[in-house]
């Protein structure tokens, strides 16, 4: 197969994900579409497929209004943030302590300053949920108010280029909440004490989504397991992060169509990475628990493909010969180099249960990863991939998988 014909493939791929199909948040329709779209690529080659079902909401908003003394002031609805329409005395909290004393029943509470700096981790994460975030939380449960608005301003860390940034976005919280810039929030301190009325649109909606995937080898063999997340941020075309990932993915279907080698190999692409509940990750812990200790190796995908720099191969506790043989196909590829070790991808599901993993990527992002403005946002399309380095990287991977 030619570099053309992939090369080909790729930007019809990345049309089809991120332009043809609007959005691929998990719930919706378009995500379903996607899922749809990546089995029958993989039947079209011949691969064994199943479509794991889970229950996932989608949400759809119509923007939000905050008055005080006939002055409007700019907000955004929080992701999946129930819908509101009420007055009430706004209280303010910049620090936990202050949280935990002020008297919020019936009041609009207002976060700003310490205590807003970073995003909330959703109340039901598994993954990572720091006692402080979750204390949050807990007060703002059991504190009786009818709504939050909180003012934010950069953490790219944690929410990628998104400015400002929602505190909470978990459709599991239900004190419905809106969040604003931190320049917002200091037109704002002056109406503390007075009463505040909000009107914000949004609702949730029942739905489903699906981890698709793909079995080819010898089903008696230790499985590697290469992956990547199909889904991307809600209003996002979701290119680098990670359509990306998933056409290395296709490509990769392609180039071992006719793998009979010795292992088991399975292509998986997960859903919910960039989803507050990352149902289609627990869905696969849940399922596969007892048999992280059969698989090899998981490769895991997640944004490769960028046009600027080289692809980064980072590795994570690889036996020797692997190791070896892992060093030895990057240095065949001249755009592809070692990276630095990066936790925020679904590699790190497996390496939490002693899986050895590779975390394909681009170079940039992660030597970046603290302060890129890309991700999670509008900038992240097609115009910034480069399907060289996705061609280049989907044949490096099918070298590695028949080597070893």
């Amino acid at each position: 197969m030619t570099d053309n014909h992939l090369i080909k493939k790729c930007k019809e791929y990345l049309k089809t994900l991120c332009v043809d199909i609007s959005e691929r948040c998990v719930g919706s329709n378009g995500n379903r579409q996607a899922t749809y779209f990546f089995e029958k690529e993989l039947l079209l080659r011949d691969w064994e497929t199943e479509m794991v079902e889970f229950e996932a909401i989608d949400w759809v908003e119509n923007g939000a209004t905050l008055k005080s003394d006939e002055e409007n002031f700019n907000v955004l609805v929080s992701p999946y943030s129930l819908g509101f329409r009420g007055e009430g005395e706004l209280i303010p909290a910049s620090t936990i302590e202050e949280l935990s004393k002020i008297n919020a029943k019936n009041k609009i509470i207002f976060l700003f300053g310490e205590i807003a700096r970073e995003q909330l981790m959703p109340k039901n994460f598994v993954f990572y949920n720091p006692e402080e975030h979750q204390k949050i939380i807990s007060i703002l449960e059991n504190s009786g108010a009818k709504a939050i608005v909180s003012a934010t301003g950069r953490n790219v860390a944690l929410a990628g280029g998104v400015y400002p940034f929602p505190l909470i976005e978990d459709g599991d919280f239900d004190i419905p909440s809106v969040y604003m810039t931190e320049e917002e929030g200091l037109k704002l301190i002056p109406k503390i004490g007075k009463i505040v009325f909000l009107d914000s649109l949004s609702k949730r909606i029942p739905g489903r989504g699906y981890n698709v995937i793909g079995k080819k080898g010898n089903n008696n063999s230790l499985k590697i397991v290469v992956t990547a997340h199909i889904d991307a941020k809600k209003g996002t075309p979701g290119a680098i992060d990670n359509a990306t990932g998933v056409i290395v993915l296709l490509l990769l279907s392609d180039l071992l169509k006719d793998y009979n080698g010795n292992r088991l190999i399975k292509i998986i692409a997960f859903n919910g990475e960039d989803y507050y509940a990352v149902p289609g990750q627990i869905n696969y812990i849940s399922t596969n628990k007892n048999n992280f200790n059969k698989i090899l190796l998981n490769i895991n995908i997640d944004g490769a493909g960028y046009k600027e720099g080289l692809s980064a191969f980072s590795l994570f506790n690889l036996p020797d010969e692997i190791l070896q043989v892992t060093k030895n196909v990057i240095n065949q590829y001249s755009g592809i180099t070692e990276g630095i070790q990066w936790l925020q991808g679904d590699h790190s599901i497996f390496l939490q249960f002693g899986v050895p993993a590779i975390a394909v990527s681009s170079k940039w992002f992660i030597d970046n990863i603290g302060d890129q403005d890309i991700t999670h946002t509008r900038k992240d399309n097609i115009e910034i991939v480069d399907c060289n380095k996705i061609v280049e990287i989907s044949q490096a991977l099918n070298t590695l998988i028949r080597s070893i």
